[in-house]
């Protein structure tokens, strides 16, 4: 006997109720590609501010011994 639908159908029901719905596992990976997006811009901004520092360093100092 199912109890209000709780109890036996859970095929049916994840088929039917949760069909239009993202499940955990689809969530937490989805939410992990998009941190790692994230961190991928940031980190590529940092790594290109250090490149203009340093190339300007450089440029001072070969100025200098001109």
């Amino acid at each position: 006997m199912a109890f209000f639908g709780l109890f036996g159908n859970d095929r049916q029901m994840a088929g039917t109720t949760y069909s239009k719905r993202e499940s955990a596992s689809e969530k937490t990976a989805r939410q992990r590609r998009e941190r790692h997006r994230r961190s991928l811009t940031k980190t590529a901004r940092q790594g290109q501010a250090w490149e203009d520092a340093e190339r300007e360093r450089q440029d001072r100092r070969s100025r200098r011994w001109l």
